[in-house]
C-alpha cells in the first residue's frame, strides 16, 4: 500500500463505484486521459495536489497518473473529503492521499506538509494553501516548481496579492479564470450544489423564502438563478457597483446587508472575502434564520463573533446544523460549520461540469511542463487554445454542432478597411 492517511480502507469498494459513476459523465477528461497515456508528458514528474477529494478529483488524479505523474493528494478543506473516494484512490489506484472528512486544523496542516514533503515540481491548489506554504517556508522546493494550477476564486485573489508583493516564486495558471471553468463550474456547478447542500442539511423549502445572496460573481449569479427558478425571493448584497447594477437588471433586489439582515430567511456568502456576516447582522436576524457559506474559506461568516454573542453553547440539532441562541432569545442556525456547504453537506459539483474544469486543469499542467523554464513567476491565464479544445470536445460529447466562419467572414474580421 502507498503511504497515506485516510479514514477507513474498508470504504474503498464503495469509493470505486462512486469514481466509476463520475467517470461516465466526464467524457472530455477521458479524452485527455487517453492523450496523456500515449504521450506520457508527465512521466517522472512529482506532483502535489491540494484539492477537494471527491469522485471528480479522483478522475483527474487518475488522468495525471496515467500521464506518468507521481502524484500525491491532500484535502483543500477539512469537510470536503469523500472518505470512500480517498480509500479507493489509495487501495484501488495506488495514489497517496492525506485527507479525512472532519479533520481538525492540526491534521489539515499535517496533511498539507505531507504533500509538500513529496517534493513536487508541479502543484495544484484549491485556495492557495499549498502554494503560500511552499513560498513562505520551503524555498528549496519553490525553486524546483515549474508550474502550479489554481482552481478557485479565493486562491487566485491570494496569488495576485502574492505576485504584487513579490512573494510568488514560480509561475501559476489561474484555472479559475478560464472561461471553461468559471462560466460553467462556478455558475452552474456552485449554483446547483449549494442548493443541494442547503436542502440536504435542512430540508428547507426554497419557494417563497427570502434568500440573501452575498456576492454577485459567477458563483453568486449561479446560486441566485437556481433559487429564483425554485420560487425564492432573492436579495443580493454587493460592494461592486457594476455587479450591483447587473444584479438589479437581472431582476433581483439589491440592498446592504444591514437592510437585508431582518428580512432574510436564509443567507449564503459567496464572496471570497472575510466577515461578510457579522454580529451586528446576526442580532438583527429573524428567529430561525439560516446562515451558510459557499465561498472557499469559513471566514466569510464571523463565526468567532457569532459564538461570542450567543448566550449559550451551540447545539447540534441536525447533521451539519448548529443552533446559536442570541441574547434576544432568537435562534440562528449555521450550516456545515461555516465551511463550503455544497461539499460539507453534499457531494459538490456534478461530474458533468467538473469535466470541463478538470480537463482545463490537466491541459494547463501539460502546457506548464512543455514550457518549463520559459515562464516567469507570475499569474498566467490559461491559453486560449486550451479553452477552445475543451469547449469543442464538450460540445461534441453533447451532440451539439456549431457554425464555422466562412473565408470571407475570417477576412472581414481581420480587416479594418471595410465600413458602412
Amino acid at each position: 500500500m502507498v503511504k497515506s492517511d485516510i479514514k477507513d480502507k474498508n470504504l474503498a469498494p464503495k469509493g470505486k463505484l462512486r469514481i466509476e459513476w463520475a467517470e461516465r459523465d466526464m467524457p472530455v477528461l477521458q479524452q485527455v486521459k487517453e492523450k496523456f497515456s500515449k504521450n506520457q508528458v508527465l512521466k517522472g514528474k512529482k506532483m502535489s495536489a491540494c484539492l477537494h477529494i471527491t469522485a471528480e478529483t479522483a478522475n483527474l488524479a487518475r488522468t495525471l497518473k496515467d500521464g506518468g505523474a507521481d502524484i500525491v493528494l491532500c484535502a483543500s478543506n477539512p469537510l470536503s473529503t469523500q472518505d470512500d473516494v480517498a480509500a479507493s484512490l489509495v487501495y484501488d489506484y495506488g495514489i497517496p492521499v492525506y485527507a479525512i472528512k472532519g479533520e481538525d486544523n492540526d491534521t489539515y496542516y499535517k496533511h498539507l506538509i505531507a504533500a509538500i514533503e513529496h517534493s513536487p515540481v508541479v502543484t495544484m491548489d484549491d485556495g492557495c494553501d499549498l502554494v503560500s506554504a511552499i513560498s513562505a517556508k520551503y524555498p528549496d522546493i519553490a525553486k524546483q516548481i515549474v508550474g502550479s494550477m489554481e482552481e478557485t476564486t479565493t486562491g487566485v485573489i491570494r496569488l495576485k496579492a502574492m505576485e504584487k508583493d513579490g512573494a510568488l516564486k514560480f509561475p501559476v495558471f489561474a484555472v479559475n479564470d478560464a472561461q471553461t471553468k468559471n462560466l460553467f463550474d462556478n455558475r452552474y456547478g456552485t449554483g446547483q450544489s449549494t442548493v443541494d447542500g442547503i436542502i440536504r442539511a435542512t430540508d428547507f423549502l426554497i419557494a417563497g423564502k427570502n434568500i440573501v445572496v452575498a456576492g454577485y460573481g459567477w458563483c453568486g449569479k449561479g446560486f441566485s438563478m437556481r433559487c429564483k427558478g425554485m420560487g425564492a425571493n432573492v436579495i443580493v448584497t454587493e460592494v461592486d457597483p457594476v455587479k450591483g447594477i447587473e444584479a438589479a437588471m437581472d431582476g433581483f433586489r439589491v440592498m446592504t446587508m444591514a437592510e437585508a439582515a431582518p428580512i432574510g430567511d436564509l443567507f449564503c456568502t459567496l464572496t471570497g472575502n472575510m466577515h461578510i456576516l457579522r454580529p451586528e447582522h446576526f442580532e438583527k436576524m429573524k428567529d430561525g434564520a439560516i446562515v451558510c457559506n459557499s465561498g472557499h474559506f469559513d471566514i466569510e461568516i464571523d463565526i468567532k463573533g457569532l459564538k461570542k454573542i450567543a448566550k449559550e453553547e451551540k447545539k447540534n440539532v441536525r447533521n451539519f446544523v448548529d443552533q446559536f441562541v442570541m441574547p434576544s432569545g432568537k435562534s440562528v442556525y449555521l450550516l456545515a460549520e461555516g465551511r463550503l456547504v455544497n461539499l460539507g453537506a453534499a457531494e459538490g459539483h456534478p461530474a458533468s461540469v467538473m469535466d470541463m474544469s478538470f480537463s482545463t486543469q490537466a491541459l494547463a499542467t501539460e502546457y506548464a511542463i512543455i514550457n518549463e523554464g520559459k515562464l516567469k513567476a507570475k499569474v498566467y491565464n490559461v491559453p486560449q487554445e486550451i479553452e477552445n479544445w475543451v469547449a469543442t470536445a464538450k460540445l461534441k460529447s453533447m451532440g451539439i454542432a456549431i457554425d464555422k466562419l466562412t473565408p470571407d467572414q475570417v477576412k472581414y474580421l481581420a480587416s479594418w478597411q471595410e465600413g458602412t
